[in-house]
């Protein structure tokens, strides 16, 4: 008998979960770019519950595994992904499956299923969340492709997945680029509510002037709350945290300055080619591109007046409320994004289900998920999550403590861009005639594009011409 499974990768996510499937009693097969990387994750597999075998060469990694093969790539994606396609695909047979499990375009996803589809080889793309200790321990994991591929992975995939209440938070969602395109929205999503933490944060520390343990303390209080969640579990680790060099909190020595990896700008751009709003995930994007920008914000602060006025300081309930209504926001522009990419692309997405594999296992952990999952399962008008009964009462408890906390910090001049964004998209939807009539207007007096009457079919043009 072969494997069960190869894992070819050993960097860090690839070695974890490797050692995951093994310690669950699967037999796994394990390669790696760079052969030296082998025999040290061998020493470190050594005595869990499953075989693990390592091969150098591609070839053996492959026949290693027992037909129909499960393969597991974990590389970086793009030009590597594409590479290392075309340099195993002789070596496969019909009934094999591939995996892609890094963070990739579902675009690219997709093309690659379709190169393969009709050659008996199946591609799977598949989102993993929960980084390195979610992989060792427990990912919530998105599976796109074929439900033959499935079928072959979802023993596997529900043994090393976490598990809320005992439910694996593993699903198929979809076919070809499904998986990755979820995994997309879901960093999306998470890029939205770091934004918003920092802005709760930046509050304390900008306006209240409190010191980070303080502040840490309020995160400490908000997750055993409504606000439960390992974002804001670990935001109060971070401000409780110490610098071992200089005694300061950690915090304090940490550059304001923030990376990415495109996910979230993926979000925004297949947001936008969906017609869909993203626009607190987007100002979350745009914070980070401004955060790098860091020599040209200090020239600003001593040359530009922030104009602040005289504000009242947000109470502690006000900001929980106010990320309490933000969450909600950023999560239903979200699954707004993926119910129109299923439309576009008839992939059938289960938005409640998705919400179930989000609650264990993942970065965008929460309490919220399980509502959102029951929204989607009960009346939904629209198809917009905002409108459910359950999420029109969150809402209405909550708004006036974000409305509060905005128009305060638009008065103090303490950038808040998250936190705005979510709140002009509610009163946007919630404002039953808006204001695009004079875009139409200015649109038809300008260049003759016409318009909808509300009163006739058809298309109008004005009296201006």
């Amino acid at each position: 008998m072969g494997a069960d499974i190869g894992v070819y990768g050993l960097g860090t996510m690839g070695s974890a979960l490797a050692l995951n499937l093994a310690e669950r009693g699967f037999a796994v097969a394990v390669s790696n770019r760079e052969p030296e990387w082998i025999d040290p994750f061998l020493k470190e597999a050594d005595g869990l519950d499953g075989a693990v075998s390592g091969h150098a060469e591609l070839s053996d990694f492959v026949a290693a595994i027992q037909a129909p093969r499960t393969i597991l790539f974990m590389i970086p994606s793009g030009k590597p992904m594409d590479a290392m396609i075309d340099a195993v695909r002789p070596l496969l047979a019909e009934g094999d499956t591939v995996i892609d499990g890094g963070n990739a375009d579902f675009n690219a996803t997709r093309a690659r299923n379709d190169a393969l589809d009709g050659t008996g080889v199946h591609f799977v793309g598949m989102g993993v969340s929960g980084g390195e200790e979610g992989a060792r321990h427990g990912p919530s994991m998105m599976v796109g492709g074929s439900d033959h591929a499935w079928s072959q992975f979802r023993p596997m995939a529900e043994a090393i997945a976490a598990k809320f209440e005992g439910d694996p938070c593993v699903a198929h969602v979809g076919p070809d680029g499904a998986g990755h395109f979820v995994k997309t929205v879901h960093n999306g999503i998470e890029y939205a509510d770091m934004q918003m933490i920092a802005e709760v944060y930046g509050v304390k520390r900008d306006l209240a002037g409190l010191a980070p343990a303080q502040i840490g303390a309020m995160f400490e209080r908000w997750k055993t709350g409504r606000l439960s969640s390992y974002l804001i579990e670990i935001a109060a680790d971070v401000l409780g945290a110490v610098d071992p060099e200089t005694g300061k909190p950690m915090i304090d020595v940490i550059r304001d300055a923030a990376g990415q990896k495109g996910t979230g700008r993926w979000t925004v751009i297949e947001a936008l080619k969906l017609g869909q709003s993203a626009s607190a995930i987007e100002a979350a994007v745009g914070a980070r591109g401004w955060s790098s920008e860091k020599e040209a914000r200090v020239a600003a602060e001593a040359a530009l007046s922030p104009g602040a006025q005289e504000y009242a300081l947000p109470s502690e309930g006000d900001l929980e409320a106010a990320m309490l209504a933000g969450r909600i926001l950023s999560h239903a522009q979200g699954f707004r994004v993926m119910t129109a990419a299923s439309d576009a692309f008839d992939w059938s997405l289960d938005m409640a289900r998705i919400a179930e594999i989000w609650r264990a296992g993942c970065i965008i952990r929460s309490a919220l998920l399980d509502q959102f999952a029951d929204a989607f399962r009960g009346a939904l008008p629209q198809g917009h999550m905002i409108l459910a009964p359950s999420m029109v009462a969150l809402l209405e408890e909550a708004l006036p403590g974000l409305r509060r906390v905005v128009a305060a910090a638009s008065l103090a001049g303490q950038p808040m861009p998250a936190l705005s964004a979510a709140l002009a998209w509610h009163d946007s939807m919630a404002k039953g005639r808006g204001t695009a009539d004079m875009i139409q207007g200015l649109r038809d007096r300008f260049g003759a594009h016409g318009f909808e009457r509300v009163d006739q079919e058809g298309q109008h043009h004005g009296p201006w011409a």
